[in-house]
């Protein structure tokens, strides 16, 4: 028989489509126990990987449809926001005032007031990109792929490419790559997370965590039986062979499995909002206190496309910041309790920001530039960027006078030590989002 496995089924696929994380776990053969393939012994609990701060880890917080950032980072002092939303603004005394700043946060995001007040807060003002596309999907894969054509890998994952690998020598004496360089909470991996080398885990929840992919087994059938043989003959395996890495990721696939389950059934060491949100920043709370060797942990929330009865210091909206603000707050009580918090620097994102003026059904239609928010006790504390002109605007949308990329090349090269010109594909100045780097 032969031992490689189909033409027709690449190692890409494999990784691409075995590796998605569904319901139950995987039952692996006896051999896979084996140290013969060459997997570094605990390299799921701290493995060091070279040119990379093993102790550093990236939360990403999407938050989905679009967040208004006018009415969550509010410019109080300004009377063209006040004639611009008669109907949605946020009330000037009821705004949460930031101190040696115009502008303030909506009263829901109220929790956030003391990580402000205690310098573990940064707001950056005016994101966006050149050339805005008001598309939901299309916007979103720019801020992915930190490309504006929206094409090519995602920013994560060719950071994960470029610095995630080293476990161990595979095809063609290539590295192996951490098999737990990011985790996703969701169905599947967003594009941000995806690179050539490198797939991130992705699931719901940890009961729902395996392979998924009949095709896929079948086509491996054959592969597992040869190495059955072999182990049971006493022949081993070639370690450079399709099989023996096919071995080797089933081995990775079923000792993540194993060790997220366990992580994530330890009791939180502080209380948790009941909110999606919350839900899943609890999970990533659990394996950051089991010291997973993830670098980057991906989770979002949606509903943030209001196009109608949006509200102002009440309704939907601020049921939404509420969730989040919420949600933040406890995830870094639970880190400070840990004595992780000075590990874990978070980053929210929203594809777009919504127009300036409010539409005829009290809500905002899909506009331009918003604040990015960054959290953790490294960042550089405060208001880092000017809020975009409410005057001078782009037929009804803000001015964005901050690139998203700046911000991601800030965090790339000052929190995670990596080259952002690579890993971005072009040169964009980093914002400074550390107090010291």
């Amino acid at each position: 028989m032969n031992d490689r496995i189909p033409s027709a089924f690449t190692r890409r696929q494999f990784l691409t489509t075995g590796l998605t994380l569904a319901s139950a776990s995987l039952t692996i053969p006896a051999f896979l126990n084996s140290s013969a393939f060459g997997l570094p012994r605990n390299w799921w609990n701290g493995t060091s990987t070279p040119g990379a701060p093993d102790e550093r880890i990236l939360v990403v917080i999407q938050l989905g449809g679009g967040n208004d950032g006018l009415n969550t980072v509010v410019p109080y002092g300004e009377a063209a926001y006040y004639k611009a939303r008669p109907a949605i603004g946020i009330p000037e005394n009821k705004v949460v005032k930031l101190s040696k700043s115009p502008v303030g946060l909506h009263p829901a995001l109220a929790p956030l007031a003391d990580m402000y007040n205690d310098g573990q807060m940064s707001v950056v003002q005016g994101t966006g990109y050149p050339n805005p596309n008001r598309s939901h999907f299309k916007s979103m894969d720019i801020w992915h792929t930190a490309d504006t054509t929206a094409t090519g890998d995602g920013w994560l994952g060719k950071y994960f490419d470029a610095e995630c690998c080293g476990f161990g020598k595979g095809e063609g004496g290539r590295p192996e790559p951490n098999p737990q360089a990011g985790i996703a909470i969701g169905r599947e991996a967003p594009l941000a997370m995806k690179g050539r080398m490198v797939t991130p885990l992705a699931f719901e929840s940890a009961d729902l965590f395996r392979w998924t992919g009949g095709d896929v087994s079948r086509d491996l059938t054959p592969a597992y039986d040869q190495i059955t043989r072999r182990e049971a003959a006493g022949t081993g395996a070639d370690p450079e062979s399709n099989a023996a890495f096919l071995t080797r990721t089933a081995l990775d696939a079923q000792v993540s499995s194993d060790t997220i389950r366990r992580a994530v059934a330890a009791r939180p060491r502080s209380a948790y909002p009941q909110s999606e949100l919350a839900r899943q920043l609890q999970m990533v709370a659990s394996m950051i206190h089991a010291k997973l060797s993830t670098r980057v942990y991906y989770v979002s929330m949606g509903g943030f496309d209001t196009h109608a009865g949006q509200g102002g210091e009440q309704g939907r909206h601020a049921q939404l910041l509420g969730q989040f603000a919420a949600a933040v707050k406890a995830f870094y009580a639970d880190l400070k309790l840990q004595g992780n918090a000075e590990r874990v620097m978070t980053m929210s994102f929203s594809e777009f920001g919504r127009r300036v003026g409010q539409n005829a059904s009290n809500g905002t239609d899909h506009g331009t530039a918003a604040p990015m928010f960054l959290f953790g006790p490294m960042v550089k504390p405060g208001v880092l960027t000017q809020h975009p002109s409410l005057t001078d605007l782009d037929q009804g949308d803000l001015r964005y006078n901050t690139d998203f990329r700046s911000v991601y090349a800030g965090v790339l090269e000052q929190w995670m030590k990596a080259d952002s010109k690579k890993i971005l594909e072009g040169t964009f100045n980093p914002l400074g989002v550390l107090t010291k780097t």
